[in-house]
């Protein structure tokens, strides 16, 4: 079940430390070192959500305004290994693109990385694309830029 969480809520500080694992996993070093106040995920400037199995976190996701020109970020996407390929990413990714749409935002934007492809697919897949690189990772040649525009 999909719901609007707090990202400084027990559940999301627990995912985020697991992918921080797996981000140390897959890049080296402490996982993802972008500095996040987990209060931008709350208000109008922002929104966090998570999906529920039977009352087990099983995955996360979250926007916040980025910048004055319309754009949002997507930021701490993460299905837990055990409930990847039940459609989780695809569902919270759907509710991030409502959500930003509906609080008045014309374009998604998020950082990823080659070291993971199965994260690039999904989003070029659900119709993401290259854009000029920004934020923390802008000069990491492993970071992936991509975004899309809000209907």
């Amino acid at each position: 079940m999909l719901r609007v969480a707090t990202y400084h809520s027990d559940d999301a500080q627990l995912l985020t430390a697991e992918v921080q694992l797996e981000y140390a996993r897959r890049y080296g070093g402490d996982g993802d070192t972008a500095p996040i106040d987990t209060s931008e995920f709350d208000g109008p400037g922002g929104a966090f959500f998570m999906v529920y199995v039977d009352d087990v976190a099983a995955a996360m996701g979250g926007w916040r305004r980025h910048g004055d020109d319309g754009d949002a970020e997507i930021k701490r996407m993460f299905v837990r290994p055990q409930f990847q390929r039940r459609g989780f990413a695809r569902m919270i990714l759907a509710e991030l693109e409502r959500t930003a749409a509906l609080a008045g935002f014309t374009r998604l934007i998020l950082e990823t990385g080659l070291a993971q492809p199965e994260a690039v697919a999904m989003y070029r897949s659900a119709g993401y694309h290259d854009i000029p690189a920004f934020g923390f990772y802008a000069s990491d040649p492993l970071s992936v830029h991509l975004g899309k525009t809000l209907t």
